[in-house]
């Protein structure tokens, strides 16, 4: 395949709701002329603020408080669907055009966000640790259909590349904002998971501070590093490769696995073979790639159970940090589900939740072995 037929052959339309958030339209194929013109005439309040991050001197963990997300959209009916297009002028929803591909728009209800209500000025100093901070950052939800019922493991291929091109957009322009520390994006379907909007979207969130998880991944890179020279992550990469056992499913550009400490009933990675750090990097053939083997490992975990028609899915990218320690971080995605059998869901209880110490009711290789079994 040609480099020019691998390229995005799409387009991007940028748009301002009626509280000045930003949406922004990815289109499959590119047309002549303006598109989504359709204004947005809500008559809205000024774009949301977001709360505050406070330190916790116990963990060395930074947590976001955001008292406003409590009245957020929970689980509206269809016709009140605030993803849908706006087809009816007297329902007008956060997408203010009655037809798109793929939009991608400012949470509403933010935990992070360019404007901030937080900390208060004259609360009591802080004991110990550093003083609470805004929650400064970006929260984008990726609508990935304007279809209500469409789930994103049985979108057209077009489809499910333009996705891959909002990702890598939305990463490669959060990752500029000097405010920014990482990129996550990630998709929660099910409400196993604790969804609130079962309209097929996902969302992109840059934190003003490093991750616990990704802070540890980074700590265990650096001694990896000091110890041997090389990258943790590229290294247990080619582990896999070479032992076998817990592969799933190998491609030109990536190759998925489960890894060798599953905690996850149903776990598995997806990493580049080339050392990239964030989606953004991903060169035209990889993106290409990536779209076709993200659908298919998709289609995988909802075969794991016999009889489940939607297994419930976390779905998240792991990406380097924006500045320090960037050079130790590597792409790649942990994509699980809590469902450990039919109608079962493994619970969070006392050693996880209390503890964070983790206890897996199977085997990573029995987990390989069974979606190398459902391959399409």
């Amino acid at each position: 395949m040609s480099d020019r037929a691998q390229r995005w052959p799409g387009q991007v339309t940028e748009r301002t709701l009626a509280d000045g958030r930003p949406i922004l339209y990815f289109d499959d194929e590119a047309t002549a002329g303006p598109v989504h013109e359709t204004a947005d005439d809500r008559p809205l309040r000024e774009a949301p603020r977001a709360g505050e991050v406070r330190y916790d001197v116990l963990t060395g963990e930074w947590v976001t408080i955001a008292g406003h997300r409590m009245n957020r959209t929970f689980l509206p009916s269809a016709a009140d669907c605030p993803l849908d297009p706006t087809r009816d002028p007297a329902r007008p929803t956060e997408v203010p055009d009655s037809e798109y591909d793929v939009a991608v728009f400012a949470n509403r209800f933010p935990s992070f966000a360019p404007l901030t209500a937080g900390p208060v000025e004259g609360a009591p100093a802080v004991p110990f640790g550093p003083p609470d901070a805004p929650a400064y950052g970006h929260c984008d939800v990726v609508v990935f259909s304007s279809d209500h019922d469409a789930a994103v493991v049985d979108l057209p291929a077009a489809r499910m590349r333009t996705i891959v091109e909002a990702w890598a957009q939305r990463t490669a322009a959060h990752s500029a904002d000097p405010g920014v520390a990482e990129v996550f994006v990630f998709e929660n379907s099910g409400q196993e998971i604790g969804v609130t909007l079962t309209h097929p979207h996902g969302q992109v969130y840059a934190y003003p501070v490093v991750t616990p998880r990704t802070g540890q991944l980074l700590e265990q890179a650096r001694r990896h590093r000091q110890a041997t020279g090389g990258s943790l992550l590229a290294d247990v990469l080619a582990a896999e490769q070479a032992e076998g056992t817990r592969v799933v499913l190998a491609g030109e550009h990536f190759t998925a696995y489960v890894p060798r400490a599953a905690r996850w009933p149903v776990e598995v990675h997806l990493a580049p073979r080339r050392d990239v750090p964030d989606l953004a990097a991903l060169d035209d053939a990889e993106r290409a790639e990536l779209a076709v083997v993200y659908q298919e490992l998709l289609r995988r975990v909802n075969r794991f159970h016999p009889g489940v028609e939607r297994v419930p899915y976390i779905s998240g990218w792991h990406q380097a940090p924006t500045g320090e320690d960037r050079e130790l971080g590597r792409l790649h995605l942990q994509l699980f589900s809590l469902l450990r059998a039919p109608g079962k869901l493994k619970y969070l209880a006392g050693s996880e939740s209390g503890m964070g110490a983790w206890i897996n009711d199977t085997t990573p290789e029995r987990i390989a072995e069974r979606l190398r079994e459902v391959a399409s």
